[in-house]
């Protein structure tokens, strides 16, 4: 039988695992992927952490699982996060798409790879298509909030990861792309004004698609 760790010993040996990149112990790592609903059973080997990241761009995959926008809005208020009236707005809308079952893999374009003048949303989606990154789908963005802790995007260097799919317009017509960040207050999931022409700041992060080979 595991020991009956306590949720600080979990976080206490994954801080000391993720700063000398090592494989959490086998009955941690169970008792986490039951509280994340992964299928118990498979080797620590298998997993190493949640997300890598290499000369700025952080990776991760995300596995939607149908869920609709307001279903998505009950899951996450039941388990205590906060939704933005602007993301709620977005969720609602006809032009949210949930998808099921096909894993993506996400690559996040952080802040410090832009000049402050060039982290414009119309030349950040052009170094993207640069390096051949797509369109995510906009679930991406509560995939990643529910996904990652305050603390996990914190590790990351990032106080918001912006998810750069199709902006889907608000109730008045504008344009917003959704996004999970952290301010301290619990888990939020917010939705940010998505015009080519808007300016970041160097704490975001804009996850695009990686495309299939």
């Amino acid at each position: 039988m595991a020991p009956n760790y306590r949720a600080d010993d979990f976080k206490r040996f994954k801080e000391i695992c993720d700063t000398h990149m090592l494989f959490w112990p086998n009955d941690l790592l169970a008792r986490e992927m039951e509280r994340r609903g992964w299928p118990v059973g498979v080797s620590d080997k298998a997993i190493d952490k949640l997300w890598r990241e290499q000369d700025g761009v952080i990776y991760f995959s995300v596995i939607p699982d149908g869920t609709t926008g307001e279903e998505w809005i009950k899951r996450l208020e039941n388990k205590g996060f906060r939704i933005s009236d602007y993301a709620k707005q977005v969720l609602r809308s006809p032009d949210f798409k949930p998808t099921s079952g096909v894993t993506t893999e996400i690559a996040v374009l952080k802040g410090m790879l832009f000049a402050d003048n060039d982290r414009i949303t119309k030349k950040i989606r052009a170094e993207a298509g640069k390096r051949k990154l797509m369109k995510p789908n906009a679930e991406t963005a509560i995939i990643i909030r529910e996904k990652f802790t305050d603390e996990e995007l914190k590790a990351m260097g990032l106080w918001w990861i912006v998810v750069m799919h199709e902006p889907i317009k608000d109730s008045v017509g504008d344009p917003y792309l959704l996004d999970a960040y952290r301010f301290g207050h619990g888990r939020w999931l917010g939705a940010c004004y998505g015009s080519p022409g808007g300016r970041w700041l160097r704490g975001c992060g804009f996850a695009f698609a990686v495309s299939p080979q």
